[in-house]
């Protein structure tokens, strides 16, 4: 049996997000929930109020044999806009800032050298931050894969095709 690996993202709406890292070789399994807060098993109303201090999330399952920790970051980066506090495109609110969220201390120094390259691209502006994983509670059934279920049809901030054409091309 594979070893699975988990990273935890936090960039924006879920939905795009997760539709995203689906599509990633070694990706193996995708939720989405809710972390960073302090609230035990919130929903995605009280989320939405600001009040418990979660973020929209994805969890990752992967394979490190057939994708990296590094590779992940690559496309989250990518994946939302991280000069941006507090929102992410239209969604605005602290349910969307965007963070990693660090399950060793391996990934820890991992994000922190690839926001450091990201900040100096950006001129010292990036708003993402990193933090030690926190209890994560999935998202209502039917957040997940949101846009799978619906043939890629709903809101999202990101545009998934352009990504995924645009990591495929380096």
């Amino acid at each position: 049996m594979k070893k699975l690996e988990t990273a935890t993202f936090g960039a924006g709406c879920f939905w795009g997000v997760e539709e995203l890292f689906r599509q990633i070789k070694g990706v193996k399994e995708t939720v989405v929930g809710y972390t960073g807060g302090s609230a035990k098993n919130p929903t995605y109303e009280e989320v939405c109020t600001g009040k418990t201090g979660h973020v929209e999330a994805i969890q990752i399952k992967f394979d490190p044999k057939e994708t990296s920790y590094d590779k992940l970051l690559d496309v989250f980066w990518i994946a939302h806009h991280p000069s941006q506090a507090d929102g992410q495109g239209n969604d605005i609110g602290t349910q969307y800032y965007a963070a990693i969220f660090y399950h060793t201390s391996e990934q820890k120094k991992v994000a922190e050298k690839s926001k450091e390259e990201i900040n100096k691209k950006l001129g010292g502006q990036v708003a993402t931050t990193i933090q030690p994983a926190k209890e994560f509670y999935k998202a209502e059934e039917y957040h997940q894969k949101y846009l799978e279920k619906r043939g890629g049809m709903g809101y999202c901030h990101i545009n998934v095709k352009e990504i995924l054409s645009s990591i495929t091309h380096k």
